[in-house]
C-alpha cells in the first residue's frame, strides 16, 4: 500500500511535466546524432552505449524512487521492476559493445545475455505489482495470455519473415535465443497491458503503467529486429533501430515518475475494451494458425520451427483452459458460498424483523384507507389489551371514541393520496380495561409498495410520558414546599391580567423575624411553619385568586376584584395566631405590599406610560409590590403599605448611590479618618478607630450610615473592608515610624459578611505582611451578633483570627443578646461601651450602675474596656472613677482625617483627666 493517500498538488504535475519535456528532449538530440551517424561509426556506437547506460540507470532510479512510496508487495514489485530493468539495460549494452560489424548471436553463458535475467525480474515485479487481493490464477493467466500473443506473432514473423531467408543463412539454436527477447519483451507489455484494470481500481488511474507497457513493446519491437537483422549479412550496429531501446526507457522513466491520482475519479471503459482484451490471444492464436496453414500450402512441407511453436502454442491454449477451469471451479464454489451466506442472513433479517415487530412496545397495524385491519402485530395485546386477531378484518375507527375516530378517518384521507408520505396524530385509545390511554400514531403511506399496499400505522402508549410532561410543567410553575404557584406563573398570570386590562392588584407578603426561626427550631421547622403560612394566606382569598411562594419567606397574591388592602388587614389578622410547631406555639408577623396595576404609570411621561410589553409591566407591577413591602418592614412589620410613586424615587436613588459608591471603590474616592482612643491613666494617645468616609463629588460628605447599610447588601464591604483594613495598618505603620517607634493601636471595624469570609483570616494575614504592621497592635471590632450567628463557625474564624496575634474587640457591647457564656467561649480581648449608657451617666442611676457593672464584668474577665461617645468632662470623671481604662468621643476629638491625626498622635495632646 502507498505510505500517503494524498492527492498530488499542482507542483508534482508540473515537475513531471518538466521532466518529460526534458527526457523528449534529450532523446530528439540523440535520435538526430544517431541518425545522422553525425561523427562516423565509432562515434555513433559510443553514443550509442552511452545513451542506453544512461537510459537503463535513469528507469532503474525512476523505478527505485517509487518504490519508496510505497510498503508492502507494491514496493517489493517496484524494486523488483528497477533491478530487472537495469540488469536489462547492461545486458543490451555489452551485447552491442562485444557485436561486430554482423549481428551475430551471443552464446550462454555470457554477460551480454545478463538481459534474461532482467527479463525475470521484470516479470516477477509485474506479478507482485497488482493487489494483494488477484488470485494466483490471474497472474498466471497473464503470463500464458503474453506467451499466446508472443509465440504467435513469432510463428507469423516466421511465415512471412524469416522463412524466405532460411535459405540464405544458418538458423540454429543461437538464433532461437535471440527470439527469446522479443519474446520475453512480448510477453512482458501483455501482463503490463493486462495489469492496468487493477492499477486503476487500486490507485484510481493507472496512466503510469501506460508508459511502462510501451516502453516494453518499444523493447520487443527493437529485440524482434535486431532478431531480424541478425538474418541479413550486410547489417552492422549503431543503426537508428537502437532508438527503440532508447524510446523504450523514456516512457519508463515517464511512466515511473508520473505522480499518483488517487483523487480522479475512474474513467470507465467501454465492454468493447474488455472483451476485445479477453478475444486478443485468440485472435492472435487464430492468425498464428493460419499462417502456419498457409506456410504448408505455399511449400508444402513442414519446417520444425512452426510445428514446435504450433505445438507449443496448443499446449498454451489448454494450459489457459486449465486455468480457466480452476478459476471457474473457486467462482462457483464462492458463488455458491455467497449464496448461501446471502440466503442464511436473508431468513435471520426476516426472523429478526418478525421478532422486532411481534414484540415491539410500538404497535404496528396495516390498514386500507378506509381504516379496515389488514394486518395487526401482537405488541397490541400487550399495550391496549386486545388479540391481534380480534382486530384484524375490523376497522379500526370502531374502537376509538368519536372525536379520536374523526380525526384518524381525516389523517388517513389526507395520507392516501401522497405516496410514501407520513403524519403523526396523538388521539386517545381505549384499553379493554375501560382505562383511556393517550397515544401517538405515525401514519405512513405504503399503498404503492407491493410488498405491503396498505397505510402503516404505528402506535405507541405515551399516557405515561404525557403524565410526566404534565408532572415536569406542573414541577416548573409550583413551589415545591407549599405547591404554591412559583414566580414564573405568578408573573405570567399577573401579564394576562394586565394585558386583559383588569383591575389586578399584586399583594407582596414578607414573614418578620422568620430567620430566627430557622436559627433556632432549625430549617424543619421552618418548612412547616411556611406550610402552615400559606395555608392561611389561601384561606383568606376567593378561590380564583393566585397564591404563591417568591423563595425564602416571601408570598405573593394576584387579586382581580377590588378590597385589596381588605384582603390585606384579613391576612395579617389571621397570621396574628400563633403557629403550633410540635410542642411551640410561634407567633409570626408579616409586612405586605400592595401595588395596584392603575398606578403602574404614575410618575411617568404620557410618551412613556403603557409603552412596555404585558410581561415588562407585570414585572415592574411586582417590583412595585416589593418596594411597598420594604417600606412596611421599615415602619415595624405587621402592617401593610400601599405602593407611591415616591417610593420608587426613593429606590432609584438608592441605585444611584450604590452605583456612585462602586465608582468610587474603583477611583480611590474613599477616605479614612480617625478618632483617638485615650488611656485614661497616662493622658495620651495610644490609638485609633479607623473610620470611613465618602466625599461625594456632588452630594458633599456622605453619612456612612447612608453607604454603609449599601455596602453590606451589595457585597460591596468586602472590597471596601479590605481597603480600610490595609490603609489602616499602613497609616498607622508610618506614624509609629514618624513618632520614633511608638506603638500605636489601631481599630478596624469588620462587618459580619466580611467576617462570613472563609479566605477573611488569610485577608488579614496577608495586609499585615504587605504593610509591615506589628499584628499586637491591630485591633479587629466586630458587634455581638457576629458572636450569636453560627457560633461554632465563629468561634473557629475567632480562634485563627486570635492565632495571628492581633486583638479582639466587641463593638456597642450591652445592646445585643451576648450572654456570659459566650464570652467565656470567645477569645475576646476588648469591651467597647455603648455610647447610649455613657451619654446617660450622672442623670439615670440605673444607667451609671450598668456601665459599672459592665466595666467590673471586663476585669472579671481580663478584658480591657473602652467607653464611647465621651462628649462632657462629668462623663468622663465617672468613667475614671469606675476604673475604665480607655475612652473615646468628642470631648477628645472627633474623627479627623490622616494629617491632622497624625499631629494629634506625633506632638501629643493636652487632655483634661481629673485626678481621684
Amino acid at each position: 500500500m502507498p505510505a500517503s493517500k494524498a492527492a498530488p498538488d499542482l507542483g508534482a504535475e508540473r515537475r513531471w511535466v518538466r521532466l518529460c519535456a526534458a527526457v523528449g528532449a534529450v532523446f530528439v538530440i540523440l535520435a538526430v546524432l544517431i541518425g545522422t551517424g553525425a561523427g562516423g561509426p565509432d562515434t555513433t556506437r559510443v553514443i550509442c552505449l552511452g545513451a542506453l547506460l544512461a537510459g537503463a540507470t535513469a528507469a532503474a532510479t525512476a523505478c527505485l524512487r517509487r518504490a519508496r512510496g510505497y510498503t508492502g508487495r507494491s514496493r517489493w514489485g517496484w524494486t523488483a521492476l528497477g533491478v530487472g530493468l537495469l540488469s536489462w539495460g547492461f545486458g543490451q549494452v555489452n551485447f552491442l559493445a562485444n557485436v561486430g560489424d554482423d549481428i551475430t548471436p551471443v552464446p550462454l553463458p555470457s554477460l551480454p545475455n545478463l538481459g534474461l535475467v532482467g527479463i525475470v525480474l521484470v516479470a516477477a515485479g509485474l506479478l507482485i505489482l497488482p493487489s494483494a487481493n488477484q488470485p494466483l490464477v490471474n497472474r498466471l493467466r497473464s503470463v500464458l495470455d503474453g506467451l499466446l500473443i508472443a509465440s504467435s506473432l513469432v510463428l507469423v514473423g516466421w511465415v512471412f519473415a524469416v522463412d524466405p531467408l532460411a535459405d540464405e543463412v544458418t538458423v540454429g539454436p543461437e538464433f532461437y535465443l535471440t527470439l527469446v527477447y522479443p519474446l520475453g519483451g512480448i510477453v512482458l507489455a501483455t501482463m503490463s497491458v493486462y495489469m492496468l484494470p487493477q492499477q486503476r481500481r487500486r490507485h484510481g488511474c493507472g496512466a503510469h503503467m501506460v508508459f511502462i507497457a510501451g516502453g516494453l513493446f518499444l523493447f520487443a519491437v527493437s529485440d524482434a529486429i535486431y532478431a531480424y537483422l541478425g538474418l541479413v549479412p550486410d547489417n552492422g550496429a549503431g543503426q537508428p533501430v537502437d532508438l527503440g531501446w532508447l524510446a523504450g526507457f523514456a516512457l519508463i522513466i515517464m511512466g515511473a515518475a508520473r505522480p499518483l491520482e488517487r483523487s480522479s475519479p475512474l474513467v470507465p471503459l467501454s465492454a468493447a475494451v474488455g472483451t476485445g482484451a479477453v478475444m486478443l490471444p485468440y485472435v492472435a492464436v487464430l492468425a498464428a494458425l493460419g499462417s502456419s496453414v498457409l506456410f504448408h500450402v505455399q511449400s508444402g512441407h513442414s519446417h520444425p520451427f512452426v510445428a514446435y511453436t504450433r505445438s507449443f502454442l496448443i499446449l498454451l491454449i489448454v494450459g489457459r483452459q486449465l486455468l480457466t477451469q480452476l478459476e471457474n471451479r473457486t467462482l462457483t464454489r464462492t458463488l455458491e458460498a455467497r449464496v448461501a451466506d446471502r440466503t442464511a442472513e436473508l431468513y435471520a433479517r426476516e426472523q429478526q424483523f418478525h421478532a422486532l415487530v411481534q414484540h415491539s412496545s410500538d404497535v404496528v397495524t396495516v390498514v386500507s384507507p378506509e381504516a379496515d385491519v389488514l394486518y395487526q402485530s401482537e405488541a397490541v395485546q400487550q399495550v391496549f389489551g386486545y388479540p391481534a386477531r380480534f382486530l384484524t378484518g375490523r376497522r379500526l375507527t370502531q374502537h376509538l371514541d368519536a372525536e379520536s375516530a374523526h380525526r384518524l378517518a381525516k389523517s388517513l384521507r389526507q395520507v392516501s393520496g401522497r405516496p410514501y408520505a407520513t403524519t403523526v396524530l396523538e388521539l386517545t385509545v381505549r384499553h379493554r380495561d375501560g382505562r383511556d390511554r393517550q397515544a401517538e400514531m405515525t401514519i405512513t403511506n405504503l399503498l404503492d409498495d407491493p410488498h405491503v399496499k396498505g397505510l402503516v400505522l404505528n402506535t405507541r402508549d405515551i399516557s405515561e410520558r404525557m403524565e410526566l410532561q404534565e408532572q415536569l410543567v406542573h414541577e416548573a410553575y409550583h413551589d415545591s414546599l407549599t405547591q404554591l404557584a412559583n414566580r414564573a406563573l405568578f408573573r405570567d398570570r399577573t401579564a394576562a391580567a394586565v394585558e386583559r386590562g383588569a383591575p389586578a392588584t399584586v399583594l407582596h407578603l414578607d414573614l418578620d423575624g422568620f430567620k430566627r426561626v430557622n436559627d433556632s427550631l432549625g430549617h424543619l421547622a421552618g418548612d412547616q411553619l411556611l406550610v402552615q403560612v400559606a395555608d392561611r394566606i389561601r384561606a383568606c382569598v376567593r378561590d380564583d385568586d393566585l397564591v404563591a411562594r417568591f423563595g425564602a419567606d416571601e408570598f405573593g397574591v394576584l387579586l382581580e376584584q377590588d378590597g385589596a388592602e381588605e384582603v390585606a388587614r384579613r391576612i395579617l389578622a389571621d397570621l396574628d395566631t400563633p403557629v403550633q410547631l410540635g410542642a411551640r406555639l410561634i407567633h409570626t408577623r408579616a409586612s405586605i405590599g400592595l401595588a395596584g396595576a392603575h398606578l403602574l404609570d404614575e410618575g411617568l411621561p404620557a410618551d412613556v406610560a403603557g409603552g412596555d410589553s404585558p410581561g415588562e409591566r407585570a414585572e415592574q407591577l411586582m417590583r412595585n409590590a416589593d418596594l411597598a413591602m420594604h417600606h412596611a418592614k421599615a415602619a415595624g412589620g405587621g402592617v401593610h403599605a400601599s405602593y407611591q410613586s415616591r417610593m420608587r424615587d426613593g429606590l432609584i436613588e438608592r441605585l444611584e448611590l450604590e452605583s456612585d459608591l462602586r465608582a468610587a471603590l474603583e477611583h480611590g474616592e474613599l477616605q479614612l479618618h480617625y478618632q483617638p482612643t485615650v488611656d485614661l491613666e497616662t493622658h495620651e494617645v495610644v490609638g485609633f478607630e479607623a473610620l470611613a468616609r465618602w466625599p461625594h463629588p456632588t452630594r458633599g460628605m456622605i453619612n456612612p450610615l447612608d453607604f454603609i447599610p449599601i455596602a453590606e447588601a451589595t457585597g460591596l464591604i468586602v472590597p471596601l473592608g479590605r481597603w480600610v483594613l490595609q490603609e489602616a495598618c499602613r497609616q498607622a505603620v508610618e506614624w509609629s515610624a514618624a513618632a520614633g517607634g511608638r506603638p500605636l493601636k489601631m481599630s478596624v471595624n469588620v462587618s459580619v459578611r466580611q467576617f462570613d469570609q472563609p479566605e477573611f483570616t488569610d485577608t488579614v494575614s496577608a495586609v499585615l505582611a504587605e504593610t509591615g504592621m506589628p499584628a499586637d497592635l491591630l485591633c479587629l471590632e466586630m458587634t455581638e451578633s457576629v458572636l450569636m450567628t453560627d457560633t461554632e463557625a465563629n468561634l473557629e474564624q475567632l480562634v485563627r483570627l486570635k492565632a495571628l496575634g492581633l486583638t479582639l474587640a466587641i463593638d456597642d457591647f450591652g445592646t445585643g443578646y451576648s450572654s456570659l457564656a459566650y464570652l467565656r467561649r470567645f477569645p475576646v480581648d476588648t469591651l467597647k461601651i455603648d455610647r447610649s449608657f455613657v451619654e446617660r451617666l450622672g442623670v439615670l442611676a440605673d444607667d451609671t450602675a450598668l456601665t459599672d457593672t459592665i466595666v467590673r464584668l471586663g476585669k472579671s474577665l481580663g478584658m480591657a474596656t473602652v467607653a464611647e461617645g465621651i462628649e462632657e468632662f462629668g462623663q468622663l470623671a465617672a468613667l475614671r472613677e469606675m476604673g475604665c481604662g480607655f475612652a473615646q468621643g468628642y470631648y477628645f476629638s472627633r474623627p479627623v482625617p490622616a494629617a491632622d491625626a497624625g499631629r494629634l498622635f506625633i506632638e501629643g495632646a493636652e487632655i483634661s483627666v481629673p485626678i481621684s
